[in-house]
């Protein structure tokens, strides 16, 4: 039972509007923000206020349908090489993939863009890119990929998303790669000779939520099912999420995906969500203005409207989920430096909210003069 959120603790405060479908965020050693949108534009927030022209130097990207300039993330080494990196969709509709590149960020624009790795093959239509970005402990990238789509989209002469059963393929995975686009020596299947080298895990449909519990020290994703059947995962290296062959979802006509919801080998879901939120962004909290929340886990929905707090035991088993109502689609969640977590909403007049701390005095001075009263 998901409950409506009664907590007077906190509220939300939009930060920025009007953002075109704004899609990832991080943020910058001086407390500025990077906000990539969808249709190709890289924006900044400085002082509380969107700076009203684009970042210059992003390539152009496919812009259709769920395709775009996606997620975003600062290389940890940020402060010494100016490193930023980015997932999009590269290519036309009937040939189009997922790529990561990273470029340097001098403050004002971007340059010496480079493809450090892109999906091996090519898929027509525009769905199901993935990506989100995750920077693991030992300097390592996880990069969330998606299973290329619906049926009727065909690869090889089956349904593409069988592709995320086939570990020759980057479709439905989540990859691992070094901060150069090189493959880890220890990566799970680095030595399978039918594997791809950057496949960390498998039977994934479509990850749009992907954060790492330090405490805990997991990484946690959460994925689109198709009608029903969104999943919470507590994911491993080397391990089979299930997709398509054991899945709760169901086809959008309604008929069966598979008769198996669970198989010997594959890992369950923590959290199956039907009817779908369509999942998307995720956050695990480990600030210190909300003691309460440390440890749990906040997805956005874009079909709900909302985020979903899930708390957590020390084995990773859901205790309960409560309903952050947001009123757009939400895009993506993130916990800031300053302890906040600030969450996109997904319109042609995006905003940034942060949810804040009801008590001001609790917030540092610099985080004030950013908020109209």
């Amino acid at each position: 039972m998901v409950s409506a959120n009664p907590n007077p603790d906190f509220q939300s405060v939009t930060v920025v509007d009007n953002l075109e479908h704004p899609w990832g965020l991080t943020w910058l050693p001086d407390g500025s923000i990077l906000i990539t949108e969808r249709s190709g534009q890289l924006r900044i927030v400085r002082d509380g206020f969107l700076d009203p022209t684009p970042i210059a130097g992003v390539p152009e990207v496919f812009a259709q349908n769920q395709g775009g300039l996606l997620d975003i993330a600062l290389h940890p080494g940020f402060a010494e090489n100016r490193l930023v990196y980015f997932t999009y969709a590269h290519g036309t509709s009937s040939a189009n993939r997922t790529r990561i590149a990273r470029a340097t960020f001098d403050g004002s624009s971007l340059s010496n863009w480079q493809v450090i790795f892109e999906v091996s093959q090519t898929k027509p239509r525009g769905q199901h890119f993935g990506s989100r970005l995750l920077w693991l402990p030992d300097g390592t990238l996880l990069a969330s990929i998606g299973d290329g789509g619906n049926p009727p989209v065909e690869l090889e002469g089956q349904f593409i998303r069988q592709q995320a059963q086939n570990l020759g393929s980057h479709l439905g995975k989540i990859i691992r790669i070094n901060d150069d686009g090189s493959i880890p020596s220890d990566n799970p299947f680095v030595n399978d000779a039918d594997a791809a080298p950057e496949v960390w895990s498998y039977g994934h449909r479509n990850i749009q939520g992907l954060a790492f519990d330090a405490i805990a020290n997991r990484v946690w994703v959460t994925e689109h099912g198709a009608r029903g059947g969104d999943e919470v995962n507590w994911v491993e290296a080397g391990d089979n999420y299930g997709w398509p062959v054991a899945t709760h979802s169901r086809e959008y006509s309604g008929g069966l995906i598979s008769p198996e919801t669970s198989l010997p080998g594959m890992v369950d879901p923590k959290v199956i969500w039907t009817p779908s939120i369509a999942p998307s962004g995720l956050a695990v909290y480990g600030g210190t203005l909300f003691p309460e929340w440390q440890g749990n886990l906040f997805a956005g929905g874009l079909v709900s409207q909302d985020i979903r707090r899930i708390e957590l035991d020390e084995s990773g088993n859901v205790l309960n989920e409560e309903s952050i109502a947001i009123g757009q689609r939400v895009r993506d969640v993130r916990e800031g430096p300053d302890g906040m977590l600030y969450v996109l909403t997904d319109a042609s007049n995006g905003r940034l909210i942060r949810l804040e701390p009801v008590d001001r005095s609790l917030l540092q001075p610099a985080i004030l003069s950013t908020i109209t009263p």
